[in-house]
């Protein structure tokens, strides 16, 4: 049945989005810092970018997916400077004063710097291309279900985003500025550290010669 494509696309989303990694922590600091418009922002960047490496998967673009995974070296070096950069960034910021003109001014890069840091990341694709494969789904029968898919994709990686900004958010009332000001060092560090993970993974080959 065509909604079986939308339940499984769906689930999919939400479980890929879910793990907590350098979206999850920009998500939850934002939403504390600037409110749950702002982290709902941050984490539908991320689902957009999902929702199109699951439109790569679905739709059997090989040549794309191909061509990504050949890119990873690259995309990696590229994500691990944004993350670094992001994580330097939000160490040094200080809590904002007003909320509603931080939230007016940085809705639309707060979307934007998760939906790169999201497509630069060649995992991402990867896990839809094995998953979509593991459970028959790396082409779809036809335009039709695979359009399901990936809106299930989308909705459900979403879900999780307003999910976790609701729930920060909600606590942002009860954090005064010293709080909100550990948060940034933390999740600086956190995002810092993301990012020099990415070019230990990219050194790794070469400190050590026959490792992957």
């Amino acid at each position: 049945m065509p909604s079986d494509f939308l339940i499984k696309g769906f689930a999919i989303g939400f479980a890929i989005a879910a793990p907590v990694g350098p979206i999850g922590v920009l998500c939850i600091r934002r939403s504390l810092a600037g409110g749950r418009w702002l982290g709902l922002a941050t984490g539908l960047g991320a689902a957009t970018a999902d929702a199109t490496y699951g439109a790569v998967a679905g739709f059997g673009l090989t040549a794309v997916s191909g061509f990504l995974i050949s890119q990873k070296p690259w995309l990696d070096f590229i994500g691990g400077v944004f993350l670094c950069f992001l994580g330097v960034r939000t160490f040094i910021s200080r809590p904002a004063k007003s909320s509603d003109v931080t939230e007016a001014v940085t809705l639309a890069p707060a979307y934007a710097s998760t939906l790169l840091l999201t497509l630069t990341n060649p995992m991402t694709i990867l896990s839809f291309v094995a998953v979509f494969a593991g459970l028959g789904l790396a082409t779809a029968a036809d335009y039709f279900a695979a359009s399901l898919l990936v809106i299930g994709v989308f909705a459900g990686s979403a879900a999780w985003w307003v999910i976790l900004s609701t729930v920060a958010g909600g606590f942002r009332s009860r954090v005064g500025d010293a709080w909100l000001q550990m948060v940034n060092r933390l999740s600086g560090c956190l995002i810092l550290g993301f990012g020099i993970y990415s070019f230990w993974i990219l050194a790794r080959p070469i400190i050590f010669p026959g490792t992957k």
